[in-house]
């Protein structure tokens, strides 16, 4: 996957707008729905790996990776399943998900954010 944004270069990238292709889900992350996702490679920054990801249509479950997230379109209602309760992010919003962390997440149209991740 090639970076829109390399690192020495100055660039700018528009998140709302820019094109992410969707792939179905595979059957074994899928709560329920016909969810599709997909996520674009921005770069790298300090160690992390940077990206747009986008989800629709519906709910997985994952097992996170080291990650903070702002929401730059949409929203979900993230369920921390080791801890028994939820999180509804929106447009705006930042958070900040630890390794390990089981997520179920719920999205009635689309989710779009904007993450790092540790690589």
């Amino acid at each position: 996957m090639t970076e829109l944004l390399p690192g020495g270069q100055n660039g700018v990238v528009h998140g709302r707008g820019a094109i992410v292709p969707l792939e179905p889900v595979p059957a074994a992350e899928i709560d329920h729905g016909s969810p599709r996702q997909g996520a674009i490679d921005l770069g790298a920054i300090g160690g992390a790996e940077v990206g747009i990801w986008e989800l629709r249509d519906g709910a997985v479950v994952d097992t996170e990776i080291d990650e903070l997230f702002v929401v730059i379109s949409g929203g979900a209602t993230v369920e921390l399943l080791d801890e028994g309760r939820s999180v509804d992010v929106k447009t705006g919003d930042v958070m900040r998900l630890t390794a390990g962390t089981r997520t179920r997440w719920t999205v009635e149209d689309h989710i779009r954010k904007v993450y790092l991740a540790a690589e």
